[in-house]
C-alpha cells in the first residue's frame, strides 16, 4: 500500500485551490502550484477567506486554523512543488491540449500516482502523453470542492487496480463519498447522464419551441433554484459549447447539431463572465423577463433521459446502479437519483417518453437504450441481469416474438416439441424475464406445427428419485404461471399430450383448433401424469371426466376439448390468436389481473377468499389504472394502461 502524505495540486484556480484547500483540512501537507503569479494570489485570498466561513460557522476551530493555513504551500516553479510529492492532482482549464502538456511534463519530472480532475474529457486519452500510465487515473472533484461531497474516481485503460483502490481509499480519507467509474468514458457519471437533456433544452431553444424564460419558469415551478438556461449562463456558454465540441466527436454527432451556443460565443456572449448569454447579467444576477411557465417541456422528459443514459452507463459496466444513483445525488446536490426515479416508473413510460423525444428531434442520443428498449428497465437496474443475457442471449427450445404488449413463445423442440430439462431451463429463464418486463401483458404458448406431443421419455435419470425431483422442477416452473401477474394463452395445434398439455393445463386461457388432439397416455406407459396434470384437470372440469381422461388415457378433439371446458375458445389459424391476445393485452388493465389471478389460484376457504377480494378491490381503487379505465369508457375510447 502507498502512503500518501504529500499532496501537489497543479493549478490554482477554482478548482485547484478548492482541492487544495480539502486536503488540507484532512490533515494532509499541500503545494499549490500555478504558473501564473495572479493565480497564487488570488487562491491566498480565497482561501482565506473560504477558512474564515468555516470558522464561523463553526466548522473548524480557532485553534486549529493557523495549522490548516500552515500546511499550504504555494510554489511558481513546478520542480519545488513536486519535491517529496506522493500524489499529484491536475486542476488546469478543461482543454485537452493545456492537460497534456502540463502532465506530461510533470509525468517526468515526478514517480508519484498522478491524477486528473477532468470532468469529461476520457483519461485514456490524456494517458497518451504520460509517463507509466499506469500511475494515472481520473479524481473528479465537484464544484465548489470544499462543499460538494461527491468524487469520481475514474480507471483509465491502462491504470494499475492498485492505484485504483489508493485512490479511491484517498477520497474516503478527505470525508468525500467516492464513486468507481470502472470503465473510461466521456463525462463519466454525473456529467454524461447531464449531457442529453443539455443537449435538449439547446434544441428546444434552436427550434423556437419555447424562449428560455418561459422553460426557466416551469423548472423553477418544480423547485429547482435556478432553471437550465440561467444554469448555463452561469457555468459559463464557453464550457457549454466545449462540453458539447467534445461529445460531438466522442459521444454523438447530436451534440454538433445544436449550432446555437455556438453562435452566441462566437458572438463574445458567454453567459455571467461577459454580462450577456441567453440573459443579460448585472450584478451577479441574471435579468430573466416574466413568463408563463413553457407546456414543451415536462420533468418526464428529463427523467426518461437521465434514466436512459443510466442505463447506457450500466449496459456498458461503466458504473454500478448504486453508484450511479449516489453520484447524480451528491455530484447535483439532488435528493434523488435516476435510479430512483426509474423504480417509480414502468419501462413503458420511460420508453414512451424517449421515443417521443426522439421523434420530435430526430436525436439519435434520446433513442431508448438496448434494455429499456427490449422492456428491461427494471431488471437491469436490480442487476438481475446483465447486457449480455439481455441482448444476446439465444434460445435453442425456445422462439421469442414480440408485438406489441404481447410475447409469443415458440416452442421448438423437433417436431414434437417434446418437454426435455434444456425445454423446461428456458421457460423459467422466459418466465423470470416476463415477470419483470411491465411492457408484457400477454404470453402466448403455442409451437409451429403442434403444441407438444409430451415429455421426452428417452432423457436419462440415474434412479427413481432423480425422475422424481426432474418432475418437481417441471411441476414448480409450470406453477409460475399462475404466479406471473400476466395473462398467459396456450395456443394449441397438433398435439398437446402428457407434459404438453399439462403445460396448456398451467396456462390462464387455452385456445385450440378443432382437430387438435389432447390427452393424457401416462396410464398407457405405466405413468402418471406427473407434471400437475392429475391436480389441475379436475379442478377445472370436474373428477368424473378428469378421473376418465387420465384412467382411460382418452384421447378428445379440440372441439370436444372446449365443450368439456379445457379449452376456452377455438381457433382457425396463428394471425386469430395474436389478433385475440393482442387486443386482450389493450384493453385488460395489468394490476387487476394480477391481483385477479392471485385471487382466482388462491386456495383460501371462502370467508378469507371474500376479505382478500375486498382488500384487492380497496387496493385497485387507489391506482391510476382504474382512473384511465373509468375515463377510457366514459369517453368510448381505448385504455392507455400503464401498470399502476
Amino acid at each position: 500500500m502507498i502512503m500518501i502524505k504529500n499532496i501537489t495540486v497543479i493549478g490554482a484556480g477554482l478548482m485547484g485551490h478548492g482541492i487544495g484547500e480539502v486536503f488540507a483540512l484532512n490533515g494532509y501537507n499541500v503545494n499549490l502550484y500555478d504558473s501564473f503569479p495572479a493565480a497564487i494570489e488570488n487562491a491566498k485570498k480565497s482561501i482565506d477567506n473560504s477558512l474564515s466561513r468555516l470558522l464561523n460557522s463553526g466548522k473548524i476551530k480557532k485553534e486549529d486554523l493557523n495549522e490548516i493555513k500552515s500546511r499550504i504551500k504555494f510554489h511558481g516553479n513546478l520542480d519545488e512543488a513536486l519535491m517529496d510529492s506522493d500524489f499529484v492532482i491536475e486542476a488546469v482549464p478543461e482543454r485537452l491540449d493545456i492537460k497534456t502538456s502540463v502532465l506530461s511534463e510533470v509525468s517526468k519530472k515526478t514517480d508519484s500516482i498522478i491524477a486528473t480532475n477532468t470532468s469529461s474529457i476520457r483519461i485514456s486519452e490524456i494517458a497518451e502523453h504520460i509517463d507509466k500510465p499506469e500511475r494515472f487515473l481520473g479524481m473528479h472533484f465537484f464544484n465548489p470542492p470544499v462543499v460538494l461531497k461527491l468524487v469520481e474516481v475514474i480507471r483509465g485503460e491502462k491504470t494499475a487496480e492498485s492505484v485504483f483502490n489508493e485512490v479511491y481509499n484517498l477520497a474516503k480519507s478527505i470525508k468525500k463519498i467516492p464513486i468507481k467509474v470502472m470503465k473510461d468514458t466521456p463525462g463519466f457519471v454525473v456529467n454524461r447522464i447531464s449531457g442529453p437533456e443539455t443537449l435538449l433544452f439547446c434544441f428546444i431553444y434552436q427550434s423556437g419551441l419555447a424562449k428560455p424564460e418561459e422553460v426557466d419558469s416551469y423548472i423553477k415551478a418544480q423547485g429547482m433554484p435556478m432553471g437550465p438556461y440561467e444554469l448555463f449562463d452561469y457555468v459559463g456558454l464557453d464550457v457549454i459549447k466545449d462540453l458539447f465540441d467534445y461529445y460531438g466527436n466522442e459521444l454523438s454527432q447530436d451534440y454538433k447539431k445544436c449550432t446555437v451556443i455556438s453562435d452566441l460565443v462566437n458572438s463574445g456572449k458567454k453567459g455571467m463572465k461577459t454580462g450577456q448569454g441567453f440573459y443579460k447579467w448585472e450584478n451577479g444576477k441574471a435579468l430573466i423577463p416574466r413568463a408563463n411557465p413553457s407546456d414543451k417541456i415536462n420533468l418526464m422528459d428529463i427523467f426518461a433521459l437521465e434514466i436512459n443514459e443510466a442505463v447506457k452507463l450500466i449496459e456498458d459496466g461503466v458504473a454500478t446502479p448504486e453508484d450511479i444513483e449516489t453520484g447524480v445525488k451528491y455530484g447535483l446536490n439532488r435528493p434523488f437519483g435516476p435510479i430512483s426515479v426509474a423504480e417509480g416508473l414502468s419501462n413503458r413510460e420511460v420508453k414512451d417518453t424517449l421515443l417521443k423525444l426522439y421523434e420530435m428531434s430526430k436525436f439519435e442520443t434520446f433513442k431508448p437504450a438496448k434494455s429499456i428498449d427490449s422492456g428491461n428497465l427494471k431488471a437491469i437496474i436490480h442487476k438481475k441481469i446483465s447486457v449480455p443475457e439481455v441482448q444476446e442471449k439465444k434460445n435453442k427450445y425456445i422462439i421469442e416474438e414480440k408485438n406489441n404488449r404481447v410475447l409469443k413463445l415458440l416452442l421448438n423442440n423437433g417436431k414434437n416439441n417434446l418437454i426435455t430439462k434444456e425445454l423446461v431451463d428456458e421457460l423459467n429463464d422466459e418466465i423470470d424475464m416476463i415477470s419483470k418486463n411491465d411492457d408484457i401483458n400477454v404470453v402466448v404458448i403455442t409451437g409451429r406445427d403442434t403444441f407438444s406431443a409430451g415429455a421426452d421419455l428417452s432423457q436419462f435419470f440415474r434412479n427413481s428419485a432423480d425422475f422424481m425431483k426432474n418432475a418437481e422442477r417441471v411441476e414448480r416452473v409450470f406453477d409460475r404461471i399462475r404466479k406471473t401477474g400476466k395473462i398467459f394463452i396456450a395456443a394449441i395445434k397438433g398435439y398437446a399430450l402428457g407434459g404438453g398439455l399439462e403445460l396448456a393445463l398451467a396456462c390462464d386461457i387455452r385456445m385450440a383448433t378443432r382437430s387438435s388432439i389432447l390427452g393424457f397416455p401416462e396410464t398407457s406407459l405405466g405413468l402418471i401424469p406427473g407434471y400437475g396434470g392429475s391436480q389441475r384437470l379436475y379442478k377445472l372440469i370436474g373428477m368424473s371426466r378428469a378421473v376418465s381422461m387420465i384412467l382411460t388415457a382418452e384421447r378428445i378433439t379440440g372441439e370436444r376439448a372446449l365443450d368439456y371446458g379445457i379449452v376456452n375458445k377455438l381457433f382457425e389459424n396463428d394471425d386469430e390468436v395474436m389478433t385475440y391476445a393482442v387486443d386482450l393485452s389493450e384493453r385488460i388493465a395489468p394490476v387487476s389481473v394480477n391481483l385477479a389471478k392471485k385471487l382466482i389460484y388462491s386456495e383460501m376457504n371462502f370467508d378469507s377468499g371474500l376479505d382478500f377480494e375486498a382488500a384487492a378491490v380497496g387496493v385497485l381503487y387507489s391506482t391510476d389504472d382504474l382512473r384511465e379505465g373509468i375515463s377510457a369508457f366514459l369517453s368510448k375510447r381505448k385504455p392507455d394502461y400503464k401498470g399502476h
